[in-house]
């Protein structure tokens, strides 16, 4: 029998440190290892959806598309901001596009790239071909995605986003400009 509690007590503490300490930090590198591991694996298959669109944007035109980092975080920001009427912000940039486009051959390869369910919603085409953009819109409950592919001149913008729509009209009617009498103003 120990005089002093505390001996017992500093050996409980020692034993639960040692084991938790290494069990979080496996649990942390679990965490980040497996998504990566799983994405840098799937870059190499078929893909679709916005990464399948990029990677055969990347592969026909033989360009770079730039991923923005820290997409995350301005989702997770603008989803905050409009109480969840706006999420899963995924943007893609390719700013030397010199590759002569036909709008008939990407439209084909955006809508295969996206898969089913996706409708297109618009297309614009201008400036004899150099000026080009898809809108394309899949309905996922209450929410309502959309994907942007924009092209001007050398630079190709894509984008995909998920709205809520009601969450989203809540948000933007809190800055209309109302008179005095209560009726929208311009």
């Amino acid at each position: 029998m120990s005089l002093n509690p505390s001996i017992g007590t500093a050996r409980a503490r020692s034993w639960w440190v040692g084991f938790l300490v290494p069990l979080g930090c496996s649990l942390l590198c679990v965490a980040i290892v497996v998504p990566w591991i799983v994405r840098a694996g799937g870059s190499e298959g078929v893909e679709g959806g916005f990464d399948g669109v990029v990677t055969s944007l990347e592969r026909h035109y033989q360009a770079h598309a730039t991923r923005p980092p820290l997409m995350w975080l301005a989702s997770m920001v603008a989803g905050g901001a409009t109480h969840g009427g706006v999420g899963g912000i995924r943007v893609a940039e390719f700013e030397r596009f010199s590759s002569p486009v036909d709008g008939d051959e990407l439209n084909r390869m955006v809508e295969e790239k996206l898969g089913h369910g996706w409708e297109r919603m618009i297309r614009e085409t201008s400036g004899h071909g150099h000026e080009q953009t898809l809108i394309f819109a899949h309905p996922d409950g209450k929410r309502m995605a959309l994907f942007v592919l924009d092209l001007d001149g050398h630079e190709m913008d894509v984008v995909q986003v998920s709205v809520d729509p009601d969450r989203l009209n809540e948000t933007i009617s809190k800055y209309e400009h109302r008179d005095r009498d209560g009726e929208e103003s311009d």
